[in-house]
This record gives C-alpha cells, sequence and structure tokens, in this order.
C-alpha cells in the first residue's frame, strides 16, 4: 500500500520499522457487550422511549454514556419506536386565544382534564388528571366510573390542604369544569380559573400532552381486569413519571427525581448486566 506516493515496504526498510507496525488492530470498548445489553432491556422495557431518553436512564443507573454511543448501538441492534401519527395543524381563532397565561414557577398554574379507558369487561373508567404546569409533576390522578363537580372539588381541596392553593387553575369547558359550584369553590378559596376556548386543546397543552403520554406509554398496552387493578397500575406508573421518567422540557430529567422504581415487580430500571454501578468503566 502506498501513502504520499511511497511504497508501504520502502517506506518502513528505510525507517526501519517492521511493517505489523503500520496494523491497527481495532479493540472496540470492553463495555459494549454490558452497554448493549442494558440499552435492548430499557428499549425492551419502555417501548415508546427513543434513543435519548434511554441514555439518560442510562446514566442514571451509573453509565458515563453520550447519547451518540446509544445512538449508535441503537441503530446496531434495529432498535426504533413505532411510527406516530402525522402532525395536524392548529386553528387560530380570530380572537387570539392561542396566547396563553404561562406558568412562571411551581404552583403558579395547574391545568386538569379527564382521560377515558375501559375494563377488560368492556366497561368505562375515568381519570381525572392534574399537573402542575411549571414542574410538569403530575400531582394526582383520581379514577372511578363516573367522575363528577363533587369529585372535582374533592380532588382539589385534597390538593390545596397538602401543596398549598395555586395562582391560577386551567381547565377544559366540559360540564364538570364549568359547573357553577367548581367555579365558586376556587374563587372562594383564592385561586383563579382560566377557561380554554372551545375547540382548542393545543391550549391545554401540559395536560394534553401528559394524557397522550399515559394513554401511549400505559393504557394503550394494559388490559385492566377490575377497577381496583386499573387504579393500582397507573398510581404506579405516575410514581415513575414524575419520579423516574426523564422529561424532554426538563433536559431528560424526571419532573420529581427519587429513588421509586416502576413497575413494581421487575428489578431496578437498568442496572447493569455484567458488572455492578461502582465498577462501571468510564467513556473514552
Amino acid at each position: 500500500m502506498k501513502k504520499h506516493g511511497v511504497k508501504e515496504r520502502l517506506a518502513c526498510r528505510v525507517l526501519g520499522q517492521h511493517r505489523s507496525t503500520q496494523r491497527k488492530v481495532p479493540l472496540g470498548r470492553t463495555d459494549d457487550t454490558a452497554l448493549t445489553a442494558d440499552t435492548i432491556e430499557l428499549a425492551t422495557r419502555y417501548g415508546r422511549y427513543g434513543y435519548r431518553r434511554i441514555a439518560a436512564l442510562l446514566r442514571d443507573a451509573g453509565w458515563l454514556v453520550n447519547v451518540k454511543r446509544v445512538e449508535r448501538i441503537w441503530r446496531q441492534e434495529g432498535l426504533k419506536v413505532p411510527a406516530k401519527q402525522p402532525k395536524k395543524g392548529r386553528l387560530w381563532l380570530n380572537d387570539g386565544s392561542c396566547v396563553r397565561l404561562r406558568p412562571e414557577y411551581p404552583n403558579h398554574v395547574w391545568s386538569y382534564d379527564f382521560v377515558e379507558a375501559r375494563t377488560h369487561d368492556g366497561c368505562k373508567f375515568r381519570m381525572l388528571n392534574v399537573i402542575d404546569e411549571f414542574t410538569r409533576e403530575c400531582l394526582t390522578i383520581r379514577i372511578d366510573r363516573k367522575l363528577r363537580s363533587a369529585d372535582v372539588i374533592d380532588v382539589l381541596s385534597d390538593l390545596f390542604i397538602l401543596r398549598g392553593v395555586p395562582g391560577h387553575i386551567r381547565s377544559d369547558n366540559g360540564p364538570e369544569f364549568i359547573a357553577k359550584a367548581v367555579r365558586e369553590w376556587i374563587t372562594a378559596v383564592g385561586a383563579r380559573t382560566a377557561f380554554i376556548e372551545p375547540g382548542s386543546p393545543w391550549e391545554n397543552g401540559y395536560c394534553e400532552s401528559f394524557n397522550s403520554k399515559l394513554r401511549d406509554e400505559l393504557l394503550n398496552g394494559e388490559i385492566f381486569y377490575s377497577l381496583a387493578e386499573a387504579r393500582i397500575v397507573i398510581e404506579s406508573w405516575r410514581g415513575h413519571y414524575n419520579t423516574k421518567r426523564p422529561h424532554s422540557s426538563l433536559g431528560y430529567r424526571p419532573p420529581a427525581p427519587a429513588a421509586v422504581p416502576w413497575p413494581a415487580a421487575p428489578p431496578q430500571p437498568a442496572s447493569p448486566a455484567t458488572s455492578n454501578v461502582a465498577s462501571k468503566p468510564t467513556m473514552h
């Protein structure tokens, strides 16, 4: 092989080097097998997570690894997230209602909304989800066959006692939320209501985003044989969402970090496959 017009054999003879010194043997990384195993384990457990969120979970487990290396393994192993539906354009209203109140600190703006699902017997149940828009934390999920205005007041009163009264509460225009009793009660405790415009779900974007993640990552892949089972599994997922799940809008950190595993039965997420965290090799 020629290098810069000089044959390798001649160059080595002149320099007094053996030709084998010009052969670089790729050694690879000693931890590739373990890292690949952990990446596949996490991708299997959290099927709706992409490689960036998987990389964040790996770092939480003790791996010193960057996103590019995880992406390389991701492509090498043929991992992918199933295609989502195409995005839809927004419908802007003449009154400019898309310009909305934005959260500036914790407890500034809460939002809440309903999500419906079914148990195995085909019976519907409803979930009332309450979100702190600034921290992205899911404050609670109330689950029952039917939820009315009185249930909304009951949920909010418990949260007000635990966390204080927020500055604003954003909600849909459904009958449970525009009920006179709910409006009067929220005003009486010192909060302000912020109803979104009809037909404008993007104005309640934080809650809509949470609802879509709940459905995509849990509800679409679970069969609930009873309401009690649904409550236990969904509450466990809420704990995982708040304390472990990397959130892209928060720099791939969870809204309320804590050591709470999810699901309850499997071992801790991303435990190294071949060695413990203390012996993890560093990234080169």
